[in-house]
């Protein structure tokens, strides 16, 4: 046999080993992708490294002071944003998990890129994170799918979807042994979500279940409007009514991407004995940029259920009730907006404040007004209670003194001559008749579609206005509606009461 021959052999040979070497890892390569969802957004929406992954979570998670929810924990509400926007705010809804064990966790979440008819459930395999591989409960996944044509598993569907593969870093940090069953969905109809809800109770058997609704809030408003529309859905969330939340959310007066996915948790959960829903923080993209102009929003919320013994007194708490401040009360909010004004707009740092008053602990809606020589130098606020009362205070203290779009920020030389005003609101009520308006008194909302304004009721004392001049002036200047469009039957009114208070002069 001739060199040349043993040599052009050996080139074939190894060519074809090579070749073989090829499609082998090929095959290999697809085998495995069929089994394991890898992590899409690793290194975009959390980091890529296991230990930087791990140690923003449990930061974020040690961020959070651990309240111990009364009552069986059924279901959570989660954004699903990057975590630089949002990992914070999921941190106060995964810290309920300290201490629970659930056989599976059923995600629930919106397809942003591909469209979806139906549910489209996740049936085999592992989903893998930095953090390592979760199995997909495979036999729970195709019990749901059998019970109807409309389920069914779509892999593109999930391929590219971020909402759900953002809770799982939250989730391998907070429990241990646990199987997942991801479903994307975006049909909201009520006779859908229900159907759906059905599904996952029915076939649950005696696996105990933990399920998880992914969303995000209002989307690209100014930071005021989102707070008044995010303060929509959070109102009738916590008053656990979906009946309004579809009406508001279909008229733009509130805005859940993962609409489909919450109403489908929420439903199931009712079905699994849910009575109560808890808001556990509530921020937005602004809060974290700095940048007010276009935001988008973020809240946390427990689904539980509570015997009525742990019901009542609960319930009252967080509907932000009419217990007056006193004084000293009144002083230490006054205290808490001026320090965190001076310390913000020369240092950029917010201070942190230890208060232990139960009722500056309370949840209630608040504005924060500035003044400069007699004239309005910023005033921005919560309608709706999402927060605690001091917490509130500060962070509105921030938002009038660098946020409000009509001023420029509080410059530091002027802040000794800045005037600080605080109005403690109670929850607003739907009126029938604007006779019901005591003019002075009362705090007023207008809204209609996806226009809503509001006035504090001193303004009504500060200019003299009439009530009709003052509803005008609220349609027309704040709403941007129609002057007149008070009286049209399509517009809601709501109003609410203040407490008022200021620095002494």
């Amino acid at each position: 046999m001739s060199k040349e021959f043993k040599m052009c052999f050996t080139r074939t040979f190894l060519s074809f080993v090579f070749l073989f070497f090829c499609i082998s890892s090929q095959g290999v390569a697809e085998a495995y992708e069929s089994k394991v969802r890898r992590a899409r957004w690793s290194g975009q929406f959390y980091d890529s490294s296991p230990k930087v992954l791990r140690d923003s979570v449990e930061g974020f998670l040690k961020n959070v002071d651990q309240e111990k929810l009364p009552g069986k924990l059924i279901a959570l509400i989660s954004p699903h944003a990057g975590y630089v926007y949002s990992g914070q705010v999921a941190a106060y809804a995964y810290r309920q998990l300290e201490g629970e064990n659930f056989d599976t966790v059923i995600l629930l979440g919106p397809s942003h890129r591909v469209p979806v008819k139906g549910a489209s459930v996740y049936a085999k395999g592992w989903w893998k994170t930095p953090l390592g591989k979760v199995k997909v409960d495979s036999e729970l996944a195709k019990e749901i799918i059998s019970k109807h044509q409309l389920f069914h598993f779509d892999k593109k569907a999930h391929k590219d979807e971020h909402s759900l593969e953002v809770q799982l870093p939250f989730l391998q940090e907070t429990l241990k042994d646990f199987k997942i069953v991801p479903i994307v969905v975006n049909d909201s109809s009520e006779q859908f979500c229900q159907l759906l809800a059905d599904a996952i109770v029915s076939s649950k058997g005696k696996k105990k279940i933990l399920i998880v609704a992914s969303t995000d809030m209002s989307h690209f408003h100014p930071y005021g409007k989102a707070c008044l529309v995010d303060g929509v859905a959070i109102r009738d969330l916590e008053n656990f009514n979906l009946d309004s939340l579809r009406k508001h959310l279909s008229g733009g007066e509130a805005e859940l991407c993962g609409g489909a996915a919450v109403f489908t948790a929420v439903l199931a959960a009712k079905a699994c004995g849910a009575n109560r829903i808890k808001l556990l923080r509530y921020a937005n993209s602004g809060d974290v940029t700095g940048d007010k102009r276009r935001v988008v929003g973020y809240g946390a919320f427990a689904i539980m259920h509570l015997k009525d013994e742990e019901m009542t007194p609960e319930l009252e708490k967080e509907k932000g009730g009419k217990k007056m401040l006193n004084e000293k009360q009144q002083k230490v909010l006054l205290g808490i907006a001026r320090k965190t004004i001076e310390e913000y707009i020369q240092t950029g740092k917010i201070p942190e404040f230890n208060v232990e008053d139960p009722l500056l602990k309370e949840k209630r809606g608040v504005f924060v007004t500035l003044h400069k020589k007699g004239m309005l130098r910023g005033c921005i606020g919560y309608i709706m209670p999402l927060e605690e009362l001091y917490k509130a205070v500060s962070k509105m203290a921030i938002q009038s003194s660098t946020g409000d779009p009509r001023f420029p920020p509080v410059r530091p030389e002027e802040f000794d001559e800045i005037e600080i005003e605080i109005s403690v609101l109670t929850v607003p009520e739907r009126i029938n008749s604007v006779d019901e308006i005591e003019m002075g008194k009362h705090g007023v909302i207008v809204k209609k579609g996806y226009q809503q304004g509001v006035f504090l009721p001193q303004v009504a004392t500060e200019t003299g206005w009439s009530k009709e001049e003052f509803l005008n002036r609220l349609c027309y200047d704040k709403a941007h509606l129609p002057a007149d469009a008070w009286k049209d039957k399509e517009t809601e009114i709501y109003t609410f009461s203040a407490q008022v208070f200021e620095e002494e002069k």
